[in-house]
């Protein structure tokens, strides 16, 4: 968070706000409090809305310069990567294992998709299958390493180079799991951009939900980020919290989706979920409850972006904006770093921008797919 946008009452309300939105949390249930005055009748937060106003300014830049590397080893001929998928259910990991799948055309080297299924035995089962496929390196696609310690620890044993996709916390390279780097925009920016949008697209007063994935420590820890961001301004209010897991999205957002509307009714005026994904389920509840599509709840996912988000979000149809990462460019990335560790060189360092995606900036487009970053990855290996 940017130390100028919080005056001293901004931190007195982000920690009060924050520490009511932790009370009570437990996994597959909603938390909120009762009513809240409407939003015009409050004193909103005039520097943290300009703060707010100028970061999405920034964010919705559609053609910057690519400031990723120029620099690097040639293609290392005839590898084979293994990218192990939490879920090709999650858009954000099968559009990363697209891009992943196009690099390994251009470099020439040989990649297979084993999905996880989106459980704990089915990801260890993935990477079980991985490693008997003695590959070059492994990808782990969007779930937490914790859940297959023991497939980690033979692949370090093995000197199999792992990178990660989402896997941790934070990008670049971990020691705790042993990764050699870690591919993600950074889940700080993320989560304040996405909290930015809300406070500036309601001039400062929104009553807000937001849903999340408490399973994955990735999306949870962007969730308590978002709130964090939310709670800088005075005029939002958080009216719950949503724990609904990814896999579980499809049978459960709709139920949950329509309590809420029983609850808050007119009241509920903006949502952030940490994926986009969650929308896609909402969105027959909030039409039968007799929603406008271009209309509130107002909607904004905090990524991965992927092409259904976009339709939504380009035919106004419950879903306003989206935080999207690039994830072709990503998928690019996870190999360029893979062919550092077989060069013997460090990863690369490089983390991608935040960008918010909207009907107004997207251009009808399906993905975010920033300029520069193909041609950059072809000079470096030569290709």
């Amino acid at each position: 968070m940017h130390p100028n946008r919080r005056t001293a009452l901004g931190i007195t309300v982000a920690v009060a706000v924050a520490a009511a939105a932790l009370v009570g949390c437990e996994r597959g249930t909603s938390t909120g409090g009762g009513p809240s005055a409407p939003g015009p009748t409050r004193a909103g937060c005039p520097a943290v809305l300009a703060g707010a106003q100028a970061a999405v300014q920034r964010a919705m830049k559609t053609n910057p310069a690519w400031h990723g590397p120029t620099r690097g080893p040639r293609a290392v001929p005839g590898k084979s990567i293994v990218y192990v998928a939490q879920t090709m259910t999650n858009p954000g990991v099968a559009g990363a294992a697209n891009g992943v799948r196009e690099a390994a055309k251009a470099l020439g080297w040989n990649v297979r998709v084993i999905d996880g299924q989106g459980t704990p035995a089915g990801i260890q089962a993935a990477f079980s299958q991985a490693l008997a496929l003695r590959p070059s390196g492994i990808v782990i696609g969007g779930f937490d390493p914790e859940l297959t310690s023991q497939q980690v620890a033979k692949a370090n044993a093995r000197r199999i180079p792992l990178v990660g996709w989402h896997a941790v916390d934070s990008p670049g390279p971990s020691k705790d799991p042993e990764l050699f780097s870690n591919i993600t925009t950074r889940v700080q920016e993320v989560a304040e951009i996405s909290a930015d949008w809300v406070i500036a697209h309601s001039h400062g007063h929104a009553r807000a939900v937001v849903f999340t994935d408490a399973s994955i420590p990735f999306a949870r820890n962007k969730s308590e980020l978002i709130k964090k961001g939310l709670a800088t301004c005075d005029g939002v209010r958080l009216l719950a919290e949503e724990n609904i897991p990814i896999p579980d999205t499809s049978s459960r957002t709709p139920q949950q989706v329509s309590s809420l509307l029983s609850r808050f009714r007119d009241r509920w005026t903006y949502s952030v979920a940490i994926n986009d994904v969650y929308f896609a389920d909402a969105a027959p509840a909030l039409r039968a409850a007799g929603k406008k599509g271009a209309g509130a709840p107002f909607n904004i996912g905090a990524g991965d972006g992927d092409p259904s988000a976009f339709q939504r979000i380009n035919s106004r149809e419950f879903q306003a904006a989206t935080v999207p990462e690039p994830l072709s460019q990503q998928g690019w990335q996870i190999l360029d770093e893979f062919n550092r560790a077989f060069s013997g060189e460090p990863p690369s360092g490089y983390v991608a921008p935040v960008h918010i995606s909207t009907a107004a900036n997207s251009g009808g487009a399906t993905t975010w797919d920033p300029p520069g970053y193909r041609a950059a990855y072809l000079s470096i290996w030569d290709r």
